[in-house]
Order: structure tokens, then sequence, then C-alpha cells
């Protein structure tokens, strides 16, 4: 098979390597860009969301590039989210692809379409052989998220931000590369090591952000205008719970994680006691979260006509309120400009300096 899949974040670098030691050729998608919007646009209902018309770009692209079979997620609940899958093979076939759509439902959808694409996908392969596939894959999951983190951590400590976005970089290319578990925790300790020696030794702390919202706008830097990045080098440490692993633990193997499910029933249920599909519960959880450990400020990032997340919206002032912390939504689509977005997030920036000096100073 040649397999495919939908871009979002670093989650191409664990799927390829998956994939690739299960005996498939890989079809990695371009990086999303200014076609895959335009093809995803152009082609999608004009009310479906903006991840949905981002991945159906991917897979025109990829499916040009000879892909034969897509590998998608699948969803349960309010959010339209379950129904990517369907509606976008519908449109693909009326585009003329011919392919097939492997779903991989969460357990609690059902295990029809699971199993299926866990047959094909693992093919004639040994059990061990699958497994170590998986090992390999889950090690460059967690490694990933780790690295991740520890650069939002770095970024707006370095004294040379070039260098500590190129030693990112490196280590994302590594952990690429790299085919035998073993070796990817050296590579780790060394991304660490190089990591720690480009932060600046200071007594001033830093602000601190929380990113909550879907977790495809949160995690996908070209859709969301490189918002990590782009507030670390504004001096902004950026914290955020939404990882790919989080994700993997919490919706296919959730009953070996229960911590993901307690954890954000027990924040949210002052405000959000019931389930709205997607992240939306998980959002008022993380804005309780970032009140309670004073946070400097939170962004909400969301898709424009996403339910969960409008649903959360309007409960999220009121947690403002409470815990006077201020907020700043990013509701984007394809019409979303760079320019304006990195212009509100330098505003923003500024009120939380502000707001955190004048407080430093009625202390003093």
């Amino acid at each position: 098979m040649r397999v495919t899949f939908p871009h979002m974040g670093l989650l191409s670098i664990p799927v390829r390597s998956l994939f690739h030691s299960l005996g498939h050729e890989v079809i990695v998608p371009p990086v999303t860009n200014k076609r895959t919007f335009e093809l995803g646009s152009k082609y999608s209902p004009e009310f479906a969301c903006l991840p949905f018309k981002i991945n159906l770009g991917n897979f025109i692209e990829a499916l040009e590039l000879g892909a034969d079979t897509i590998v998608m997620g699948g969803g349960v609940g309010p959010c339209r989210f379950g129904y990517y899958g369907q509606v976008q093979r519908e449109i693909l076939q009326d585009l003329g692809f011919d392919f097939q759509l492997l779903l991989l439902d969460p357990p609690s959808a059902g295990t029809k379409e699971l199993s299926k694409a866990v047959r094909l996908l693992a093919g004639e392969n040994s059990l061990s052989r699958s497994l170590s596939a998986l090992r390999l894959a889950w090690v460059k999951t967690r490694l990933l998220d780790e690295g991740n983190r520890l650069y939002r951590m770095s970024l707006p400590q370095a004294m040379d931000k070039k260098a500590a976005r190129r030693i990112y970089e490196e280590f994302l290319s590594e952990i690429d590369q790299e085919m035998k578990a073993k070796e990817l925790s050296r590579i780790f300790s060394s991304f660490s090591k190089n990591m720690r020696e480009v932060r600046k030794e200071t007594e001033q702390k830093v602000l601190r952000v929380k990113i909550i919202g879907e977790i495809y706008m949160v995690l996908e830097p070209n859709v969301n205008f490189h918002l990590e990045e782009t507030l670390g080098e504004l001096g902004v440490e950026v914290h955020r719970q939404i990882s790919m692993s989080g994700w993997v633990e919490e919706h296919l193997f959730g009953s070996l994680f229960p911590h993901h499910e307690k954890r954000k029933k027990a924040l949210a249920k002052p405000f959000l006691s019931s389930f709205v599909g997607g992240h939306g519960q998980e959002t008022v959880a993380e804005m309780v979260d970032a009140g309670v450990n004073k946070y400097d400020g939170v962004i909400q990032v969301l898709p424009f006509t996403c339910m969960p997340e409008i649903v959360a919206q309007s409960i999220l002032p009121e947690i403002s309120r409470e815990f006077a912390l201020p907020i700043l939504y990013l509701v984007l689509d394809e019409h979303s400009a760079e320019a304006g977005i990195h212009t509100r997030l330098e505003a923003f920036v500024d009120l939380l300096a502000r707001k955190k000096r004048d407080r430093k100073e009625l202390e003093a």
C-alpha cells in the first residue's frame, strides 16, 4: 500500500515511522501551504471547519503524488470530526480519485472499522514486528512531545533564538530519521544538553501563557501562524496540556490512562459538567487550571464554526473574571491573515506585561 495521512503538528514523524516499519510505502503530504488551503476550501462545504478543509487539501496533494490508501482518525459525539472521513471520501471520489480509506475510530465508537484498519495495516507482519513498530512510533511520540515542551520553555530565555530554533530543528530531523528505539534517548539527551546551553541566566521571570482550544488548531503551526514560536520570540513561556501522546492515551487507550478524564472532569465541573464534543470540556478545564496556577494569560485557538469550542468560549469569560485572568480568542479560518494575528499577539503580550508590572508595584 502507498499510505498517506493528514498533517497535524509533528504527527508525520511517528506515523511515517510506524507505516514504514510495517513495510508500507509512505506518501507524506507536502507541508501545509497556500495551495493546501486553496484546494481544501474549493472542494469543501462552505461552513465546514478549517481542519476539515486543510485535511482535505492534504489528501488531494498526497493522492496526486500517488497515494492509494488514506488513514484517518475518527471520533464520537457532537464534534463533526466523527464525520470527516466519510464526507471527505465522498468528495474525493467525486473528484475522480481511486483509493481506500482506513478509519481509526476510537473503541467507544465500535471496533469494526478500527479492526479492519489494523488488519490491513499490519498485513503479513508477525505480532512481534508489529509491536516493535508500534513501540518505536510511541517512543518517538513521547520524546517529540517532551522535546517540544523543552523548546517552548527555553526559547523565551535563549540568548540566541536562531540557535535555539536550529537545535530544535536538528532534533526533529534526527528523531525522524532514527529507526532504532534504543538510540532515541541518546538523541534526546544531546538535545536537552544543547538547549540548556543556549538559555541565559536571569532572575527575571518571563510571562507564562497557556494555549487552549481545538487540538488541530493548537498543534498545527502552519495553520495557527506558528503561534508558539511567535510567543516564544516575544519572551513568553508557552504551556499547553494538549499533546499527541495525551490524545492517544485518552482517546485510544482511555481505560489504561484514566487520569486524563478524571482531571478534566474535576477541573471543569463547576462550570461545565457535561461532554459537549471535541475538546470543549477540556478547554474549560485548562482555563480553570490556568487560573488556579496563576498564569499570566490564556489564548483560546479555535476554527470558525467549531461547536464544542463555541460552547466553551461562552463559559470562559466567567472563569476569566473569577481568576482575573486575561484571555485572547483566536478564531481562525482560511481568510485569517498572519499580520493581523501577530499584531493581536503583540498587543496581548504588552497588556500582560503591563498588568504584571503594575501588580509588582502594588506588592512592593
